[in-house]
């Protein structure tokens, strides 16, 4: 069997035969890759001896791919598009340009994606990547510049933490719920209705029954209500008026704003934790990655 490179020994052959089918011309093949028509028109007959199949008809003025070229066209600008994506993605990875962000779903849903008009506007000269996952990712590790993490300050190892929001917690119910079944009466009324609780698989969540204790009412069984294991499912699940969820109100205030969301108690439970957003100690943030974080801290309306 032979090697692809007996085969196509030049790259730089499959790039001007690429361009040359496409615009089905010699001619505005070299003025696309600044090269002479000549010197197209001799890669592409060197590809052709390679090969052993004519690859174009030539005609007095035109040329037309054959039907092993058009087969064979096909394959070539699919791979080549393919490395050219390949290619522009690691070139934006290396820039100073490229800063990615890692954040969970629900932050990147409720908090970063309403303020991304404004980030584009701010910093139009960053490319942000925002990168989800269901658990927190060690930044060193990955060889991320930014994430935002829940915690205490100063719990990540190697790294430094800003406050970009206090823990505050309420619980909140949909327009529709509270239509049709009303909002709880009192704090400990709450426990009487269909609650919406949050089953974090990865990362420690306050649920009901810490909510409850902070309030100083027992807390519902267990088995009552919905569960379900993403924040995000949580808050399409209240505003769709299936029950009352814990709401976390860096998320959920524009939300309420905007009557996505009601207020079911005039009860705040502050943990004495924060959401923080953290980068590691060495090496030092790029320019680019502290903008990023910068503006983060700027706690720009969305």
């Amino acid at each position: 069997m032979q090697s692809l490179r007996a085969l196509l020994p030049s790259s730089g052959a499959l790039i001007a035969f690429e361009a040359a089918g496409r615009h089905g011309s010699f001619t505005r093949a070299a003025e696309e890759l600044a090269m002479t028509q000549a010197a197209v028109s001799f890669a592409i007959r060197n590809l052709e001896r390679d090969l052993g199949v004519p690859l174009f008809t030539r005609r007095h003025r035109s040329i037309e791919l054959t039907e092993a070229g058009e087969r064979f066209h096909a394959d070539v600008s699919l791979g080549l598009m393919h490395i050219r994506k390949s290619a522009e993605e690691l070139k934006a990875l290396g820039s100073d340009r490229h800063v990615t962000l890692s954040a969970s779903t629900a932050f990147a849903s409720y908090w970063m994606l309403p303020r991304l008009a404004r980030f584009r506007q701010d910093l139009p000269c960053i490319d942000l990547r925002i990168q989800t996952s269901d658990r927190d990712v060690d930044l060193r590790m990955e060889g991320l510049p930014l994430g935002i993490r829940s915690g205490r300050p100063s719990v990540w190892p190697a790294c430094q933490d800003a406050l970009l929001a206090a823990e505050e917690i309420t619980a909140v119910a949909g327009a529709g719920y509270a239509e049709s079944f009303g909002l709880p009466e009192s704090n400990a009324a709450i426990a009487e209705h269909r609650l919406i609780h949050l089953e974090e698989p990865f990362r420690p969540v306050v649920d009901w029954e810490d909510w409850f204790r902070d309030v100083g009412v027992s807390p519902p069984a267990r088995g009552r209500g919905l569960l379900i294991n993403d924040y995000v499912l949580v808050l399409q699940a209240v505003v769709g008026g299936q029950g009352i969820a814990l709401g976390w109100k860096h998320l959920t205030d524009p939300m309420v704003e905007q009557g996505l969301l009601i207020e079911a108690s005039d009860h705040i439970y502050r943990t004495g934790n924060g959401f923080h957003v953290v980068w590691p100690s060495d090496p030092p943030l790029s320019e680019s990655a502290a903008m990023v974080r910068d503006w983060l801290l700027s706690d720009v309306d969305p």
